[in-house]
């Protein structure tokens, strides 16, 4: 696997899939000065960065777990590269010039669990900050116009690397 560019902050996305073939989405909480997000761009599948020394697998099980509580899954496949996209600048605060964006490895999962699993108000019993304020169950190819425009790129390669799994 060819390292992620250092000027983009690596991290993970899960694409998890539900038995009818439905993917997770959940709509994100605010994120207060730095939202720069507003609706009907405000639903995104789990994602978030890989720790100094994690393998971005074990990055997408611990994010998953994290902002879904879930943990009753199985893989499905990984996208072949990693997929980058430049934040916009009024969102390049955040990171003071360290990143100019994000390179995100993403990972497709079939859940196995039951949706009584899936906890977004108090991930791992309230050990983790929730990032979502509610979710569901959505077609796979919905989910490029519902998400902020700069990612939209990221999610169309997404969905076209998985569209396989999205039908059993």
């Amino acid at each position: 696997m060819t390292a992620p560019d250092p000027r983009y902050r690596p991290c993970v996305g899960v694409t998890l899939f539900n038995s009818a073939g439905r993917v997770f989405i959940g709509r994100r909480r605010g994120k207060g000065a730095f939202d720069i997000v507003a609706d009907p761009y405000l639903w995104q599948m789990p994602q978030g960065g890989v720790d100094a020394g994690e393998e971005p697998f074990a990055a997408a099980l611990r994010e998953l777990h994290e902002e879904t509580n879930v943990s009753s899954v199985e893989p499905l496949g990984e996208h072949p590269r990693w997929l980058s996209y430049d934040l916009p600048p009024e969102a390049m605060d955040k990171w003071k010039g360290k990143y100019i964006g994000q390179t995100q490895r993403w990972f497709a999962l079939r859940f196995t669990g039951d949706d009584s699993e899936i906890d977004i108000h108090a991930p791992g019993g309230g050990k983790y900050k929730p990032e979502f304020e509610e979710w569901r169950w959505e077609k796979l190819s919905a989910l490029p116009d519902l998400i902020v425009p700069f990612k939209r790129e990221v999610y169309l390669n997404v969905v076209d690397a998985f569209t396989p799994f999205a039908t059993r």
